[in-house]
């Protein structure tokens, strides 16, 4: 997300100017790369000048203005290298080791390539990919052309999975081993996802001869972005190129006014994953989508379903965006089936702009009977930090914002006599710095909201000029995984100021600020500076640690910060406040020991623990079996676990059991103007138990 910081633009024109003379001059002298054979089918594919000054001008933004400013010697050179190999050939399925014995000639010397402008080695690298690729889809379409039906799944033979530490395969004869365990790994998942044998051979074939069109539309700008994003990306996981044609589709949502289907997307080896939801956005209005869903197909409207597993990111990007009102049919795999499920549904979206009035906060009422006594908390929902900005520059005084609508709903809470007040800030991925400091404001009376460290080490303190508290009442704050950036910013103040309890789960830990800085060829977006909150503790990496923590709703380790390479570390700098007592800190133990005896048979609470216990014992299979008895009856004992752990949640409730798990998805169909109770929400119920626990703890030491 772009921010508004501020810290002083980096006047970079000069540089790149000046360095963009110096190269052309120095264009003619490069020194030549040791040789390796390429394949001539992809000879057509060469650096071009403009690709050669745009590497030197990322080279020189850098080395002079990224974050860290780490040297580019071997050790970056190494790490180049070993993050090409990885983005090229993630499961290390189409080099050999032959192949990579080769390659290690350059390991330490990329760096002196890139100070040179000497970009052959990285284009030697990928030419050798798309040629042991080709072989490979090439060999995989002979499995099948010989018929699926031919395939004996009878045979007691495994394929590993998790590759990617593996060796690399010393000869063909390995990859050819390989690869007819792959492609019978496939045929086997959908057989099992119940599609005939003629429907697979369709499907695989047409897969398979999809990607060898594609790989003979391959660019030299394609070869550059990634060889310059393996450069760029071993800095940071947010400092990337973004080649011209990127750069002109790439969009910061800073306005709240994009269109397609509000949904934050990466790539997951060969398929696309859904990482976080803009809220209020299409995919999230039709409550079929969630984080780590993999996308398998992309479809406009009512015609042909693509398949796109093995498509690069930029690509799926393109056949999802669309015309405002237009349809878009997605093929997901759920995140919630087992690991070998591949079993998918379509989900019909409706292409459409995210208006700013669709995330605005809303407030709700939050009824409990806590130690026989009726309490009322209000809840601020808060899905985004948004500013018209537009509104706002041209002086409307009715501009719109998050402060300004969490002030007008305090007020109508506190009209309506509330005990406390809970923020909830779930999957708030964001958004405007300016105003995750503002609504710090109005429950502080007045200091430091956060601090930038910039790539100078300067340090700017954002502040709450305003003498005052606007809220002074109990108070506890929400948060998630996917509590992110902003979010994270006004998390961390309220528990750095002890002014409310922060509960939930760890956040998503993104402390860094990004700026995009244009290129004579495309655009590099860089990393220039760092949050840390006002106990000097960074929000990069490790996010907010809450006060008690509810069980994850999904795997750390497949979202968030942590769970990007390379990303930056968790570190602290001087505190912008001197620490006050602590008024919560004495109660935490007691806090905790009351929520973990209400949790330990609550049945959502019971629910999510066992899910995610079950998900990472699947998650370390190291390998799979390619005996379908054997498959189907593992597949059916994971199917029976997960039904047991939902029933037993269903019956705990007194809901109806389900027979079968597909069922659920049948029930999750979205339903018009159906409104959720706050108090059938377990963690938003247990937010506000944890809030009364306090407040009666706090009461008792008053007395006493």
């Amino acid at each position: 997300m772009r921010y508004q910081l501020p810290t002083r633009r980096i006047s970079m024109k000069r540089t790149i100017l000046s360095a963009t003379l110096a190269l052309s001059l120095a264009f003619n002298v490069l020194p030549a790369a040791a040789k390796v054979p390429a394949s001539s089918t992809w000879d057509y594919l060469q650096p071009d000048r403009d690709q050669v000054i745009a590497s030197l001008n990322v080279v020189e933004l850098l080395k002079r203005h990224h974050y860290n400013k780490p040297p580019l010697n071997d050790e970056r050179s190494e790490k180049i290298y070993q993050g090409y190999l990885k983005m090229l050939d993630p499961a290390r399925v189409y080099f050999t080791a032959a192949d990579i014995a080769e390659f290690d000639q350059w390991s330490t010397r990329f760096d002196d390539f890139l100070r040179n402008g000497n970009l052959e080695p990285g284009f030697i690298i990928y030419k050798r990919h798309l040629e042991r690729l080709q072989n490979r889809l090439e060999y995989a379409l002979n499995i099948l052309n010989k018929g699926v039906d031919n395939i004996d799944f009878t045979v007691d033979e495994y394929l590993v999975i998790d590759r990617e530490n593996a060796p690399w395969a010393k000869d063909t004869a390995e990859l050819d081993d390989l690869w007819r365990k792959r492609v019978k790994d496939e045929i086997l998942r959908l057989k099992i996802a119940g599609k005939e044998p003629k429907a697979i051979q369709e499907l695989l074939t047409k897969r398979y001869k999809n990607q060898l069109t594609r790989l003979s539309q391959t660019r030299s700008e394609d070869v550059f972005q990634a060889y310059i994003n393996a450069f760029a990306m071993s800095y940071d996981p947010h400092t990337t190129y973004l080649s011209p044609d990127n750069a002109e589709n790439f969009d910061i949502n800073m306005s709240l006014s994009l269109e397609g289907i509000g949904a934050v997307l990466q790539s997951d080896n060969e398929h696309v994953k859904v990482v976080r939801l803009v809220p209020a956005g299409p995919a999230e209005k039709t409550k079929q989508i969630s984080p780590a869903d993999k996308i398998i197909g992309v479809a406009q409207g009512n015609k042909e379903m693509v398949d796109v597993i093995g498509w690069r990111l930029d690509e799926v990007v393109k056949l999802i965006r669309g015309p405002k009102g237009s349809q878009v049919r997605l093929e997901v795999i759920p995140a919630s089936n087992a690991p070998n499920d591949q079993t998918s549904k379509i989900v019909t979206i409706t292409r459409e702009a995210v208006k700013l009035e669709e995330q605005a906060a809303k407030k709700s009422i939050l009824n409990l009977k806590h130690e026989n006594r009726d309490y009322k908390l209000g809840v601020v929902e808060i899905p985004a930090f948004y500013l018209d900005f537009k509104a706002y520059r041209s002086g409307d005084p009715d501009y719109k914002s998050t402060t300004r609508d969490v002030k007008r709903l305090i007020t109508e809470l506190e009209k309506e006599k509330v005990d406390g007040i809970v923020i909830d800030l779930r999957n708030n991925g964001g958004g405007s710095l300016q105003e995750a400091t503002e609504l710090t404001g109005l429950f502080i009376e007045q200091g430091p909201t956060v601090l930038v460290r910039n790539s100078d080490g300067r340090v700017d303190v954002l502040a709450d000029e305003h003498k005052g508290a606007f809220y002074k009442g109990p108070m506890a704050v929400l948060v998630n995984r996917l509590s992110a950036s902003a979010s994270e910013i006004f998390a961390g103040a309220m528990q750095d100021y002890h002014r409310a309890l922060i509960l939930g789960g760890q956040t998503f830990g993104k402390g860094t600020v990004q700026t995009i800085q244009p290129l004579n060829h495309g655009e590099l977006k860089l990393t220039l500076a760092k949050f840390y909150r006002v106990s000097g503790q960074s929000t990069q990496h490790q996010g907010v640690i809450p006060d008690i923590t509810y069980p994850d709703i999904m795997d750390n380790k497949e979202i968030g910060e942590s769970a990007l390479p390379e990303a930056l570390p968790w570190d602290s700098i001087k505190p912008a406040i001197t620490p006050e007592m602590d008024p919560i800190k004495p109660f935490l133990a007691q806090l905790s020991k009351l929520h973990e005896n209400r949790t330990a048979t609550d049945p959502d609470f019971t629910f999510a623990r066992e899910r995610l216990a079950l998900a990472k014992k699947l998650m370390e299979e190291k390998t799979v079996s390619l005996n379908e008895a054997k498959r189907r009856a593992e597949q059916s004992t994971i199917e029976s676990q997960q039904l047991a752990i939902e029933n037993a949640r269903r019956q705990a409730k007194g809901e109806d059991l389900l027979k079968k798990l597909k069922e659920e998805d049948e029930d999750a169909l979205p339903v018009e103007e159906e409104k959720v109770k706050p108090e059938d929400d377990a963690y938003l119920t247990e937010s506000g138990r944890i809030l009364l626990d306090y407040l009666g703890l706090n009461t008792q030491v008053a007395k006493h």
